[in-house]
C-alpha cells in the first residue's frame, strides 16, 4: 500500500468489534511507538493502557479495552512535535489494520493522566483507542461523522498558496509538491477544522495555523498546533514517498498573513 492509499483509506474509528489485541499486535504497536521520531527532537513517552485496569473511559468509544497515550515536557513546539509523532504512529497502526482516533476532550482525562503518571511540567495532549474496527458504525458514530463532515475536505486552493496568501495554488502549479500537499489536505484534525495553511516559495513549504477560538487552554497549550504537526507529518510522508530529502526550519519568512493566522514551521526540500 502506497502512502496516499494509506492516508485515504484511514478513517477515525470509534466503534470496535470487541476483539482484544493479540500479543503480537501489542508488541508491533509498542515497537512502532518506540521508533517514531519528530523533527523537533523532543522525547515522547508512550504507553498502551487498559481501560479496565486503569478506569479509563470515553463516551464516544465502544468495543475496545486498549488505548495508547503519549506524554512529553511542555516546551516550545511541543504541540507540533507531538502531532507529527502521533500521526506517524497512527499510520503505522493503519498499515496493520488497527483502528485509531484522536481523543483530546471527550474522555476521563484525570484517569488517563494518572495512568500515564503525568508529572508537573508534562502534558498528555491526546490519546487513542486501539482495536479492530467494527463491521458497521454505531448510530452515534455515524451522526458524529455526518455532523463534522468527516469525509470531506476544503479545496486545494483554499489551503495552499503560491508565494503569498494572495495567490491560491493549483495542483498543476504545485508540480512535484502536488501529491504531498494533497496528502496534507486529507490529514485529520479536531472537529475537521483543517487549521493548516501552506505557502510554497521555491523549494520551501511554509506552514501556518489558521486559529479557531476555543482551542488554547489557560496555560497556552494550543490543540490546533497538534493538528498542524499532523499536517506536516503528512507532507513529509509524501516527500519521502517521492524520495525527496527535507529538513525543518522555524525561521519565519516574514510573509504577510491574514488575520488570525500564525507561522508554525518551514519544510525545505531538495532532490
Amino acid at each position: 500500500m502506497n502512502a496516499m492509499e494509506l492516508i485515504r483509506q484511514r478513517r477515525s474509528v470509534r466503534t470496535f468489534d470487541g476483539r482484544a489485541l493479540t500479543a503480537e499486535e501489542r508488541n508491533k504497536l509498542l515497537a512502532c511507538a518506540a521508533q517514531v521520531t519528530n523533527p523537533y527532537h523532543l522525547p515522547i513517552t508512550w504507553r498502551i493502557l487498559s481501560a479496565k485496569e486503569s478506569g479509563l473511559s470515553s463516551p464516544v468509544i465502544s468495543g475496545t479495552d486498549a488505548w495508547i497515550a503519549g506524554k512529553l515536557r511542555r516546551a516550545p513546539h511541543a504541540e507540533e512535535a507531538f502531532g507529527f509523532a502521533f500521526e506517524r504512529f497512527v499510520l503505522c497502526a493503519q498499515s496493520m489494520g488497527i483502528g485509531t482516533t484522536c481523543i483530546a476532550g471527550t474522555m476521563n482525562r484525570p484517569a488517563f493522566e494518572a495512568a500515564m503518571a503525568l508529572e508537573d511540567g508534562e502534558v498528555m495532549p491526546c490519546v487513542s483507542p486501539l482495536g479492530h474496527p467494527a463491521a458497521k458504525l454505531s448510530i452515534r458514530e455515524s451522526l458524529m461523522r455526518k455532523g463534522i463532515r468527516a469525509d470531506s475536505r476544503l479545496d486545494f486552493n483554499a489551503l495552499f498558496f503560491d508565494g503569498g496568501f494572495d495567490r491560491p495554488l493549483t495542483p498543476e502549479k504545485a508540480g512535484k509538491y502536488a501529491r504531498p500537499l494533497e496528502m496534507v489536505r486529507w490529514a485529520p484534525s479536531a472537529v475537521n477544522k483543517q487549521p493548516w495553511r501552506a505557502v510554497l516559495t521555491g523549494d520551501s513549504a511554509h506552514f501556518y495555523e489558521k486559529k479557531t477560538k476555543g482551542y488554547v487552554d489557560a496555560a497556552g497549550w494550543d490543540l490546533q498546533k497538534v493538528d498542524v504537526g499532523i499536517a506536516i507529518c503528512h507532507f513529509v510522508f509524501g516527500l519521502e514517498a517521492q524520495e525527496m530529502n527535507w529538513r525543518l526550519s522555524v525561521a519565519d519568512p516574514g510573509l504577510a498573513v491574514p488575520e488570525g493566522t500564525e507561522y508554525v514551521a518551514t519544510i525545505e526540500t531538495e532532490q
